[in-house]
């Protein structure tokens, strides 16, 4: 994307979603989704999105809004709030859009999304990840993505604080 200004509005609350996600669907679009914290960008991150968009048409990044993650990471994330990550995540070129969901899961999300593809980076189960079985009932397909070695936010974190 050549027009820094086009950023933000690959960053849709819900009914503009779905708004969008009918229009790819009429042109018989396939779109995969993923989520995620994202608190601190890293190459494990980058080669995660990379896999997931090579999975459809169009790649979509459910965004953990910040309660959700103080509620599941603690009262010291994020780091940056959900606007920073939402505005970053939707400056890469291999993202389509960008939605914050407030749970804790993004199950809810999913169900309205209902992806052709649902991805999941790292060492789950198709039966531990959240949505696999509507997307899969729905005639989706759910790809686990290998997790980078090395990338770890906590382990940025870690190493910031500890110099």
């Amino acid at each position: 994307m050549n027009r820094a200004d086009l950023i933000p509005t690959k960053i849709f609350t819900l009914p503009l979603l779905l708004q969008k996600l009918a229009q790819w669907r009429v042109h018989n679009k396939k779109v995969a989704f993923t989520n995620g914290v994202f608190d601190i960008l890293h190459e494990g991150h980058i080669f995660s999105l990379s896999q997931a968009a090579k999975e459809a048409d169009y790649l979509i990044v459910g965004l953990n809004a910040d309660a959700s993650v103080k509620r599941l990471k603690g009262d010291s994330r994020p780091v940056n709030n959900q606007e920073s990550r939402a505005l970053i995540i939707a400056s890469l070129m291999m993202v389509d859009a960008v939605v914050i969901f407030e749970e804790d899961t993004p199950l809810q999300l999913i169900k309205a999304v209902m992806p052709a593809v649902l991805i999941k980076g790292g060492d789950y189960t198709i039966e531990q990840i959240v949505g696999a079985k509507e997307v899969m009932e729905n005639g989706g397909r759910v790809v686990i993505n290998p997790v980078l070695d090395g990338f770890s936010t906590t382990n940025t974190i870690e190493k910031a604080k500890n110099g």
